[in-house]
């Protein structure tokens, strides 16, 4: 067995972390099931109370005609951005050039659909109404994140939404919402998830990232758009024969985390605050407009992983098991805040970032 790297060794050591909702085990599990009546009837292939009552629920909470419950986001997507293909008759899609789609999914919606994908807007900012008004021609539907979760949780303004949907329904391209954090995005925009996704054709959203179950997504649209969707899952083979420890898991921490979205993004600011608050460390964006954002150490990787092994050894407070390089001499880490921020002792967070300031003025 690999010995782990003592960054994340003494990330593991710690009494508190500062992110999240805590570590992904069993116990995820074992909290569902809990009271769960051991009577109650599973799903089979796609069918039955239990997951059909659900995707009405999130029908409702996502102000859509129906929803169907994918096993996996990867999956949903690929196949909402098919059927708009099939529908227009045009096999070319255009989002930005960090979307998961290009970088996190081995090419699949090239190799398995030929469909051919348009990259909008710069790699380091959000896609504007220019850039969608700008796109080459022959596009059956465009796709936008939010947030944009590979530039550190950015967003477009809702103005900006609002005429990217308008301009996509004048010219007749449809418009699909990554909406993977969806929930995490309503307290900036002072908006609920039926305002934000009636400005979209079909969205998805996730239950393992904010929400922080077990797995799954929702693909919620019209009911041709579901009913064709439900074909193309039977076909990537996402009808298992259950899936209800990912539904209950689902409904359940979505029960217990929608509404505390608010608290995280309070709690996104306040650390952000703390983290630029240290020499030789800033935020991206500066002011977080989710429960997410960027943390950026002007130091090399090497030295940064040292600082913080320090600080979290002395400390208690958990920022990170793993850094990521920029380049040579900067380094960063992407910081969700959850459940776990608001049980540490404030007097604590302040001396942990006392004395990350010290090690970063050394």
């Amino acid at each position: 067995m690999n010995e782990l790297n003592p960054l994340k060794k003494s990330y593991n050591q710690t009494k508190y972390q500062l992110a999240g909702h805590g570590k992904r085990d069993m116990r995820v599990l074992k909290e569902v099931f809990e009271n769960v009546d051991g009577q109650l009837e599973s799903d089979m292939y796609g069918k039955g109370q239990l997951i059909e009552d659900f995707q009405v629920k999130m029908a409702a909470v996502l102000g859509k005609e129906t929803a169907v419950f994918f096993p996996s986001g990867t999956m949903a997507q690929q196949i909402a951005l098919r059927i708009w293909c099939d529908e227009k008759g045009l096999r070319k899609v255009a989002y930005h050039p960090l979307s998961h789609l290009e970088i996190h999914e081995e090419d699949g919606l090239k190799e398995l659909h030929q469909i051919k994908t348009v990259l909008l807007a710069d790699k380091s900012l959000v896609i504007e109404l220019d850039d969608v008004v700008q796109m080459e021609e022959g596009i059956a539907c465009v796709l936008l994140e939010l947030p944009q979760r590979e530039i550190g949780g950015q967003l477009p303004s809702f103005e900006t939404l609002e005429q990217i949907s308008e301009y996509c329904r004048d010219k007749n391209i449809k418009l699909h919402l990554d909406g993977a954090r969806l929930l995490e995005v309503l307290p900036y925009y002072q908006k609920s998830a039926a305002e934000v996704c009636a400005l979209f054709d079909s969205v998805y959203l996730s239950f393992y990232k904010g929400i922080g179950g077990i797995a799954g997504a929702i693909l919620a649209g019209g009911q041709d758009f579901i009913a064709a969707s439900k074909v193309w899952k039977r076909r990537y083979g996402g009808d298992l024969i259950s899936l209800y420890p990912y539904i209950i898991s689902a409904d359940y921490y979505f029960d217990q985390r929608s509404h505390k979205m608010g608290q995280y993004f309070e709690e996104a600011k306040e650390l952000a605050e703390l983290f630029n608050s240290c020499h030789g460390v800033s935020t991206l964006p500066l002011k977080p407009v989710s429960n997410m954002f960027h943390v950026h150490f002007h130091k090399t990787k090497e030295q940064m992983e040292s600082i913080l092994t320090e600080v979290q050894k002395a400390t208690g407070i958990g920022f990170t098991s793993y850094l990521a390089d920029i380049d040579e001499n900067t380094c960063y880490v992407e910081v969700s805040l959850g459940d776990q921020y608001a049980e540490i002792p404030k007097e604590e967070v302040t001396k942990a970032f006392q004395l990350l300031d010290e090690k970063m003025k050394q």
